[in-house]
């Protein structure tokens, strides 16, 4: 329960659509057990059993009150008898509809006003999920399966819902049938009632053996749902892959054999649940068979008991049939909501291990230098970077190449705080972006990566998410800059072109040419490119070139550079290995000093 004590806080903001289905589940109640004891002054007065009284009765009080009730019933029915027998009959079948009609519009009203509060918690948790989808860090993602993540907003969240109901129904609805029912069971005949309290329990404990291990079941079957959408993910981005190198059977075998255990895991919990229902009304109709011994026995041998209260006795007895079951399956419902609301609340209070500091300050402008003073970072155990250091002044280009691993790319994630270094600092005009807001450090870099990360939208949706309140004619001015206008507006919809997901409908070249675009719209006075050219054509890669080139002039830029030929323009070219700078200059002075650059762009040929 500790679980849904947090999904509750959920709940807060529709507590009155709470409060109204409490409200109108009381009534339920009360009229859904009036309804069952209007059926007895049906049945005396069908079966000529009413004693008639002519003076009406004196309340003297609860010891007495079926006594009274009783009386003053066959008071009722001897005025109206007066009028005649068919009309008392006619009263009574209006009364017994009524009551009816009553239980059954309050119990909708009760499900009309909780709908909102499940589907508000609905919404609310996903949103939160979102929401700490975007604010975890992106090694969070490294270590986790994304299928897992979508598994969780998705289904896990949808089972607390259908959990969530079933924790009210078991608080409010049916124990308050319960509870009204056997307190009128109480006021017909006390001694029988004894034996619903004896059974009862003895039900309860049944039927709880059965639950105990499907919180265990479910976290099973909710993994495994994670496990095989995760494949599917996998699936639908390597599709290229998966078909040139025909390894089809590989992949369907490994999802079949998720699948197969999801099939397996659901079978036992399922059918563990589908046993609570079959259950709970066995022992049911056991308790409802000594009642009818024992009663019986009650109304035929010793005359204790009225027929008529006999039988409405048992419609009573019967009753309470109803919501025990709803009570048992909210119960199974509960264990596995649990292991759902564990799932959840896991994502939910994972604590970000890269926060904005408590007195963290709002950068608006960039003025002097990049200073990344003396670092060290490792991913795992591994260093990648130690004890580096290198400035970058306003205006400058600086481009940092090596070989693969040898750190390049780290310092882009670092300066952009994807990741945190573990020693050192890196400042921006003095100041350690530690101390600097995450949203407004962002706000002066621009980020064009190696793969063109693009979205299922138009070009103009996918250039929108750097300047949302850009004009059409901002952002074709944007496409100009990166040599991207001139496949644009040869396009049918031109700017209102949806492009695929992941931008699939276009070249490598032209991906490439928008996320540049996308880079410039921001038009900040930092830019990062991490290797933006090396997955192009000769002739894509001339194109791109030119677009950096143009977007570069008069801005702060970090070149990461794999074709060498791209970066010949920069102000400073760093040398990396294994994490340590071991060349730096401008292109001809290191060519000339045939060094580590020279070896690296001879094997290019480009010397």
């Amino acid at each position: 329960m500790n679980y849904f004590k947090k999904i509750l806080h959920f709940a807060l903001p529709y507590k009155k659509y709470g409060i109204l289905n409490i409200f109108f589940n009381i009534l339920y109640a009360f009229f859904g057990t009036l309804a069952m004891v209007s059926l007895f002054p049906m049945l005396t007065v069908l079966f000529g059993q009413t004693k008639k009284v002519t003076i009406e009765p004196i309340w003297s009080g609860f010891s007495n009150t079926r006594e009274y009730a009783e009386q003053y019933l066959n008071f009722f029915v001897t005025q109206k008898a007066n009028q005649g027998a068919e009309d008392v009959l006619f009263f009574m079948v209006v009364l017994v509809i009524s009551l009816f009609f009553l239980k059954n519009l309050f119990r909708y009203l009760a499900m009309y006003s909780i709908t909102f509060l499940r589907n508000g918690v609905l919404k609310d948790l996903r949103n939160a999920l979102y929401n700490k989808t975007l604010v975890l860090p992106i090694s969070f993602y490294s270590e986790k399966r994304k299928g897992d993540t979508i598994a969780r907003i998705t289904s896990d969240v949808l089972e607390i819902q259908h959990s969530f109901l079933s924790i009210l129904e078991l608080v409010v609805r049916e124990p308050l049938t319960i509870v009204f029912t056997i307190l009128t069971m109480l006021a017909i005949s006390p001694k029988l009632t004894l034996f619903v309290f004896v059974f009862i329990p003895i039900s309860g404990f049944l039927i709880s053996l059965i639950g105990k291990s499907l919180k265990r079941k479910s976290d099973k079957v909710q993994k495994e749902q994670g496990l095989f959408l995760s494949t599917l993910e996998e699936t639908l981005g390597g599709l290229k892959i998966i078909k040139g190198f025909t390894a089809e059977n590989i992949f369907y075998n490994k999802f079949a054999e998720s699948t197969n255990r999801f099939y397996r895991f659901s079978n036992s919990l399922m059918n563990r649940q589908n046993l609570a229902s079959p259950t709970s009304e066995f022992l049911g109709i056991t308790v409802i068979g000594i009642l009818l011994w024992y009663g019986g026995q009650m109304v035929l041998a010793d005359k204790s008991l009225n027929a008529g209260l006999f039988i409405t006795y048992m419609s009573l007895a019967y009753q309470i049939l109803t919501p025990a079951k709803a009570i048992s399956k909210a119960s199974y419902s509960v264990k596995k909501g649990n292991a759902a609301a564990e799932r959840v609340l896991e994502i939910l209070e994972t604590e970000s291990n890269i926060q904005d500091a408590s007195n963290a300050t709002v950068k608006k402008d960039f003025t002097s230098e990049i200073d990344i003073n003396n670092i060290s970072f490792k991913y795992e155990d591994q260093w990648v970077l130690k004890d580096f250091s290198l400035q970058v002044p306003k205006g400058h280009t600086v481009a940092l190449v090596g070989q693969s691993g040898s750190g390049k790319s780290t310092i882009a994630n670092l300066i952009t705080r994807f990741y945190d270094v573990n020693k050192g600092s890196i400042n921006i005009d003095g100041e350690d972006i530690k101390n600097t807001t995450q949203n407004s450090l962002r706000k002066l870099l621009g980020l064009v990566t190696q793969d063109s990360i693009l979205f299922n939208d138009t070009i103009k949706g996918n250039l929108l998410v750097a300047k949302e309140d850009a004009s059409d004619e901002e952002i074709i001015d944007a496409l100009k800059v990166a040599n991207a206008w001139e496949f644009v507006e040869t396009l049918a919809n031109g700017i209102e072109t949806n492009i695929g997901d992941s931008g699939n409908k276009l070249s490598g070249g032209q991906k490439q040419r928008l996320s540049i675009a996308r880079a410039v719209l921001k038009n900040p006075p930092i830019m990062i490119l991490d290797e933006a050219t090396s997955a192009l054509d000769t002739e894509s890669e001339r194109l791109v070139q030119s677009a950096l080139e143009n977007m570069m002039k008069n801005r702060t830029s970090i070149v990461i550079a794999h074709r060498l030929s791209t970066i010949q323009k920069a102000d400073n070219i760093v040398v990396l290995s294994k994490g340590k700078i071991v060349e730096q200059g401008k292109h001809q002075e290191l060519l000339e000093n045939k060094g580590v650059y020279y070896n690296l762009v001879k094997m290019q040929s480009l010397a």
